[in-house]
């Protein structure tokens, strides 16, 4: 991992980036803080060209996506040219849409992504797949996240952990990461605290997950951007992802 591995996921900041202007505010002061690469996710209706300028602005690379299954499905050809737009290899989908969350479900999902992985691989692209921790509950003896990793095809189906959401499932994040070795170029870094006898969302480092395991791992199975992502914040945003970063430059 290095300096320039580590991204924002811009949902942590789905409140300043609803317009054009405030994207590119919220753009310039990531830049600030010290990242030099973004997730575009939670944004509101902004042009992608208007997009790529801000980011060209700043001076950030955009890493990876988070794509609607919808968009995926319906409107594969104008994700292609988004994605091409923002010379931006990865396509993120969030998570599995509700109607397939059972066993036969979680199957026929990891089909139908791996046929839509493989029409992004034509284009120099890569599917990766973002768990919550829904995905960790058992149909006759095996996890959905089981499921999708040996149902979906090992090339055009890659995936993307949240650190956190693994661990709220109940599951080892450090074990998962060397599960989907040579399948995960893109990391959610998120770590996880309690107050209060419940389980909150943390800045890197002020949390109970053990971030040098699991960077650790990541350099070992070859991880390529680190992605700082946290839903929710007990202080301001922006001091949240500084905070972060600068706990992530000591495992450097």
């Amino acid at each position: 991992m290095k300096l320039s591995d580590i991204a924002v996921q811009l949902y942590t900041l789905r409140d300043y980036c609803r317009t054009g202007e405030q994207l590119r505010e919220t753009l310039l002061k990531v830049k600030e803080i010290g990242y030099q690469s973004v997730q575009l996710s939670g944004l509101g209706p902004i042009d992608p060209e208007e997009v790529k300028r801000h980011a060209d602005e700043a001076g950030l690379v955009i890493c990876a996506t988070h794509v609607d299954y919808n968009s995926l499905k319906h409107n594969l050809d104008d994700v292609v040219r988004q994605h091409k737009l923002w010379n931006c290899r990865y396509v993120g989908l969030g998570g599995i849409p509700a109607e397939y969350r059972s066993g036969e479900g979680y199957a026929a999902f990891a089909k139908e992504a791996s046929e839509i992985g493989k029409r992004l691989k034509e284009h120099g692209l890569q599917f990766i797949y973002h768990n919550h921790k829904f995905e960790f509950e058992k149909y006759d003896g095996r996890t959905g996240m089981a499921i999708l990793l040996e149902e979906s095809d090992r090339d055009a189906f890659g995936f993307e952990l949240d650190t956190y959401w693994v661990q709220a499932g109940g599951a080892d994040p450090v074990e998962w990461i060397r599960r989907v070795e040579g399948r995960m170029g893109v990391i959610h870094l998120k770590d996880m605290a309690i107050v209060d006898d419940k389980q909150i969302f943390a800045e890197i480092g002020e949390g109970n997950l053990n971030f040098e395991q699991i960077v650790q791992a990541c350099r070992e199975t070859g991880v390529e951007w680190y992605v700082v992502e946290q839903d929710q914040c007990r202080r301001d945003p922006f001091e949240s992802l500084a905070i972060s970063l600068n706990n992530l430059k000591k495992l450097l």
